[in-house]
């Protein structure tokens, strides 16, 4: 018996190999398959915790935004009110005083809603920028002893705001009064203007201030120039090159079409809830039919431009208002500026990033 199974062995020796390969090749296959099943499972549960990690950070640095945001207006208030020449100043000609009232009162309420909107983007972008390399630095396998943004690097870049609350203001105040003037400096103290004339003085004044100017609008947030840059961060010691490297990644941003566009619709809903506060001023007496259409309400009511002045220049307090403040809260709840927002962080959280 035991040699005629030898036998058969031998007759189908071929076959039993190949049978055993296949049996052999097929469990080391699914070994194999395990255990790459393993690491891919493993692995896309570290993608989801650092994701889920990522976002938890970057909603908590939303949060720090809002929080900062919502409290500068105040000083950004005494600065415009500092800085803009008061009419409190006696001229000996009544007239005079007045005509220096309506150039000062269109000017600082101007300035107001430009500087809101851009203290509101320029925070953003820094807040951001510095969030991202936050992460980075915390994130697992990061070398510590080498941090990305150390404490004095983020105070000496977040202090390049002053620029905006400084000269940049300065500048923006000089280029919005001279714009004003332009507009207004011929217009009679005695001229009546609707809300719909009011509207196109300061449509022809934004165009000056926005396109009729030598400088972009995000001069007046951060200094331009490799020297302005270099004399904000104070030296070259290594702190001081990374915060040149973060004004210059900053100075990239304020510069992108993506930065342009947000800054727009941020200007477009400050000047529209400063006209929407003008409006109540221009509602027709009780009593006086309704007008047919809405370009008949905005032309219903005309006021002296004399009676306009005191108006205007209490806008700035309803601009820029302690808290809360109305406008402040309609930017950072603007979609296009959270979607922003978490580009810029995108940008700088990620990995790759460092190698650049």
């Amino acid at each position: 018996m035991f040699s005629s199974t030898w036998n058969f062995i031998k007759r189908h020796k071929r076959k039993f190999i190949f049978a055993g390969a296949v049996v052999g090749g097929v469990y080391f296959l699914g070994k194999y398959a395990q255990k790459k099943i393993r690491e891919i499972q493993e692995k896309e549960a570290n993608e989801y915790i650092a994701q889920a990690r990522r976002q938890f950070h970057f909603e908590s640095n939303q949060r720090t935004c809002n929080m900062t945001g919502k409290a500068l207006p105040p000083p950004l208030i005494r600065d415009v009110t500092m800085d803009t020449p008061s009419a409190s100043d006696q001229r000996p000609n009544k007239l005079e005083i007045w005509e220096d009232l309506k150039i000062i009162s269109f000017t600082r309420t101007i300035v107001a809603v430009y500087s809101t909107c851009m203290l509101v983007v320029l925070l953003r972008v820094q807040l951001n920028i510095i969030g991202g390399y936050l992460y980075l630095d915390n994130s697992i396998g990061r070398n510590t002893t080498s941090p990305l943004a150390p404490p004095d690097v983020q105070q000496q870049y977040l202090s390049s705001i002053q620029h905006l609350l400084g000269d940049g203001l300065i500048e923006l105040m000089t280029v919005v009064k001279r714009a004003v003037h332009n507009a207004l400096g011929g217009v009679s103290l005695k001229q009546s203007l609707s809300l719909l004339e009011l509207e196109q003085q300061l449509s022809w004044i934004r165009a000056e201030v926005e396109s009729g100017s030598e400088r972009p609008l995000s001069w007046y947030m951060l200094a331009d120039g490799e020297n302005a840059l270099s004399d904000q961060a104070c030296g070259l010691s290594p702190d001081d090159v990374m915060t040149i490297r973060l004004l210059n990644e900053t100075r990239d941003m304020l510069d992108s079409p993506d930065f342009t566009t947000v800054l727009n619709t941020c200007m477009n809903r400050g000047f529209s809830r400063l006209l929407d506060n003008l409006a109540e001023f221009f509602r027709p007496p009780p009593g006086d039919s309704t007008p047919s259409s809405a370009s008949d309400s905005l032309s219903a009511v005309s006021l002296p431009l004399a009676k306009i002045i005191p108006i205007m220049n209490g806008q700035i307090n309803s601009i820029c208002s302690d808290t809360p403040c109305h406008l402040v809260q309609d930017l950072l709840m603007n979609e296009q500026v959270k979607d922003f927002s978490a580009n810029v962080y995108e940008s700088f959280s990620s990995p790759q990033d460092l190698q650049k």
